[in-house]
């Protein structure tokens, strides 16, 4: 049964899980040929029951101790932009789809699904347009993460922090 992965690590994004779990968007993953929704809701307000997507085997939870067997299960990663889960999903080797939360301020996390995207790791959106990229997503342009390398991204977090906090500085001093 191919499966799709949400999570949302310990934060709250309930415009992600609302979202996903939208009539449309159920569509357009059936249409895909997933099957099966597990959704992964952290601390928000927002945990569908399971028969809430009646076109789908829905499964939702708030927190395990780890999320690596759903990710191992998945055929496809939805995911929101934090470094920790992102880089979950990308050492499994799983395609992935970032859901970038846009309502948050000074976003690092736009910046480093921008440079992952770039490097043709995964796509991202956000919940706005996440309709549309389910639609026309073409998975098979995602190249591999190479796992073992978390220096890499460390470095590039690094880059995108100094890069997001410089552009703060400039924005107060304006």
């Amino acid at each position: 049964m191919r499966t799709v992965f949400v999570t949302v690590g310990t934060t709250s994004f309930d415009d992600l899980i609302g979202s996903i779990t939208c009539p449309q968007n159920v569509q357009a993953l059936k249409a895909r040929g997933y099957e099966r929704l597990v959704l992964q809701t952290g601390r928000g307000s927002i945990v569908p029951a399971a028969d809430s997507c009646p076109d789908v085997r829905l499964e939702a939870y708030r927190f395990k101790d780890s999320i690596a067997e759903d990710i191992k299960q998945a055929d496809l990663v939805i995911s929101h932009a934090g470094a920790g889960s992102c880089l979950e999903a990308l050492e499994a080797g799983k395609p992935l789809l970032v859901v970038v939360n846009d309502k948050l301020m000074n976003n690092h996390q736009l910046e480093m699904a921008r440079q992952l995207h770039k490097d043709s790791h995964l796509l991202y959106c956000t919940c706005s347009t996440l309709t549309e990229t389910l639609r026309t997503m073409d998975l098979s342009v995602l190249q591999p993460f190479l796992p073992g390398q978390p220096k890499n991204f460390a470095n590039f977090l690094d880059k995108a922090l100094v890069y997001s906090q410089s552009a703060e500085k400039l924005e107060q001093q304006a």
